[in-house]
Parts: structure tokens; sequence; C-alpha cells
């Protein structure tokens, strides 16, 4: 009986192997600095958009741009802990809030109509919206690749007359993958998101907002 019973258990199908879920890390440690650089006005972030299916999918996603750079293909055991948006927000909220109060749109309107309790000022921040429109492994050749995002941003001034634009841009960022699988593909597109984020922090920087 016991025998059978053995049979019997090494005949159960085995549970399908769980794909690997990938962050952007915990995140850098903000280096100490001797004298702190004086704080920026606050922004209200709205939520990231995703191109298409990007807003709600998790999937990691790579072009074989050497063969078909107009497919972009799912890897079947790699998966993001959250929406690629959502993890660019994220890196821009932590970039942004080293110097400013970042806000969420709502926040903002909030703030206009009732001044802000800590200490902002009562007038509606300027609106930052920002679009992830590519964000995938990209194998250049069989032997190289990069992480490739590109972001469109774009910055508001809430009037009593409308929304006054005072600036957009496309930042196209590419970081070296350091291996030719999802592993590789995802710390690059970590990189390359981060750099997206400093360079959006110095382009509101130079339009002195």
């Amino acid at each position: 009986m016991t025998a059978i019973f053995a049979a019997g258990c090494s005949a159960l199908p085995e549970p399908p192997p769980r794909p690997v879920l990938y962050d952007f890390g915990p995140g850098a440690v903000p280096a100490s600095a001797a004298q702190p650089a004086p704080a920026l006005p606050a922004i209200a972030l709205a939520d990231v958009e995703g191109a298409g299916s990007a807003d709600t999918s998790t999937a990691v996603l790579y072009r074989l741009a050497y063969a078909d750079a107009r497919q972009r293909l799912p890897y079947q055991m790699a998966r993001w802990s959250l929406p690629p948006a959502q993890l660019v927000e994220q890196d821009l909220r932590a970039q942004l809030g080293q110097r400013r109060a970042v806000l969420r749109t709502e926040d903002g309107l909030a703030a206009e109509r009732t001044g802000s309790p800590d200490g902002l000022s009562g007038s509606q921040p300027d609106v930052l919206r920002v679009r992830l429109e590519e964000f995938s492994h990209v194998f250049t050749s069989e032997t190289e690749s990069v992480g490739l995002i590109r972001l469109r941003a774009t910055l508001t001034e809430p009037t009593a007359a409308g929304e006054k634009l005072h600036g957009q841009r496309l930042f196209v960022v590419q970081q070296p993958a350091r291996s030719l699988d999802a592993a590789g593909g995802t710390q690059a597109l970590a990189e390359a998101s981060a750099q997206a984020a400093q360079q959006l922090e110095q382009w509101l920087e130079q339009l002195g907002r």
C-alpha cells in the first residue's frame, strides 16, 4: 500500500514555475550635503500615463530591433512588480521630492481652495504631466542590447483663464544592458528611468520652475 501511495504522489503534476518579479530596487541613499540646496516651488505631478496596454500590464517587453523593431514581445518568465508607468512615477516623485514638495493633482486643487496647512503657498502649483511612450529592452544586435525609455513631459500653470503652457519636452534615454536577458534588461531600464528623472528635474530648473 505504501509503495502504491508513493507511486501516486510521484505522478502528481509539478506546479508551473512562477515568473520572476522585478522592480527598480531600493533606491539610492541620498548623500548628505554640508549646505543643502535651497528648496524649489511645490509641483503637482499627475499620474504618469502609459502608452496603450502599458497602463496596466506588468509584462517585461523586448524588441529585436535588428530583425523587426516594430514588434514588442513579452518575456514569458519575467514581470514587473507594478505597471511600468507606476514605477517611473515613483522614480520621478523620489527625484523631484529631494528639493520640493511633490503633490498629486487633487492635492494642488485642495491647496488652492483652502490654503496649505503645511506652509505652502495657497496658490495652485504648476502641474507636470508625463506620458511614458516607450519602455522596453531593445536588442540592437544579437550580442548587444539597451534599456530604452521615452518620456514626454508637459508643464502647465493653472490660471483663472485656463492652463498656461510653460514647456513640453521629449526625453529619450537608453542604458546598455549587462546581459542579454530579462535580468539585464530590467536593470538597464531602471537605470534609464533614474537618468530620465534627473534630466526632467534639470529641465524644470532651466524653466525657472
